[in-house]
């Protein structure tokens, strides 16, 4: 094995939003070996590379669902973008439907400055509706996306427009599942749009060439590996592609039984470390 692709959310980070000593060790194990160690994720390249730095880790990132790419000394070699006017019509929608959202560019997280009023009020609808449902889930998934950074708020999807040229990703949450499955359904049939779940009560438009897949096979490609050279271990839906780009794939234990299905092993969950236990049985 050449390549190992890797995601963050579920898989590389514990559930506390952090990277694991033993699976830091592992990849460090795999880089000695000289395999080259590829971090995949739906984060922004900022926030992902914030996260790098702190646990002293120094790869590749393909950030924002694989609208971009840069390399470990931090250099942009990919950046796919939504147009304006795709982004103006997709932003003026969620506004209109109350969503938080977020939009991803090369230095920034575009979100509202009410985004987390926006939550809470949402969750309270849900829980007065639904007293059975699960507020520490809720909790936890509104925390996860809040942590993030860096954040730039704003009033209105306007001055998203007037500041920024780069639509990398944008991202809607939602805990109505009604909402998010409408909202989902308006896009899903778009030619000129990608579709990516990449965490409950999340989904993120891209322009129709992004894919984590798409990234993958571009460094692979680059790297001169072959598919059957490299791995991918991931958690969620929107990392299927990238398991259809390489040779091994890897779910982890804590992934949906329908992500499980489409990998060719299963590893142990994130908070057991099974991205170090991964990559030791491959090593």
């Amino acid at each position: 094995m050449k390549l190992i692709a890797i995601d963050m959310d579920g898989t590389l980070l514990s559930s506390q939003n952090k990277i694991p000593h033993e699976n830091i060790e592992a990849i460090r194990e795999a880089q000695k070996k000289g395999i080259e160690v590829v971090i995949s994720t739906g984060r922004s390249y900022p926030d992902a590379s914030k996260l790098m730095k702190e646990a002293g880790l120094v790869t590749w990132i393909i950030g924002a669902n694989g609208a971009t790419i840069h390399d470990p000394s931090g250099t942009c070699v990919q950046a796919v973008s939504l147009s304006r006017e795709q982004a103006e019509e997709i932003l003026a929608y969620f506004e209109a439907r109350s969503f938080y959202y977020e939009v991803f560019s090369e230095q920034s997280i575009f979100s509202p400055n009410n985004g987390h009023e926006l939550v809470k009020v949402e969750m309270d609808r849900i829980l007065t509706a639904n007293p059975h449902a699960d507020r520490e889930e809720m909790k936890e998934a509104a925390e996860r996306q809040f942590s993030q950074e860096p954040f730039h708020f704003v009033t209105s999807y306007k001055e998203i427009l007037q500041e920024t040229n780069q639509y990398f990703n944008l991202l809607a949450f939602s805990y109505d599942e009604e909402k998010l499955q409408e909202a989902w359904d308006r896009y899903a049939g778009r030619r000129d749009l990608a579709l990516a779940a990449s965490a409950s009560h999340v989904f993120d438009i891209m322009h129709p060439d992004v894919s984590k897949g798409n990234a993958v096979r571009k460094l692979a490609d680059q790297f001169g590996v072959k598919t059957e050279e490299t791995m991918a271990i991931g958690d969620n839906f929107n990392d299927i592609s990238m398991f259809e780009a390489a040779g091994r794939s890897v779910a982890m234990g804590n992934a949906p039984e329908g992500v499980k299905e489409k990998a060719g092993a299963v590893t142990l969950a994130n908070d057991e470390f099974g991205v170090a236990h991964a990559i030791r049985q491959l090593l």
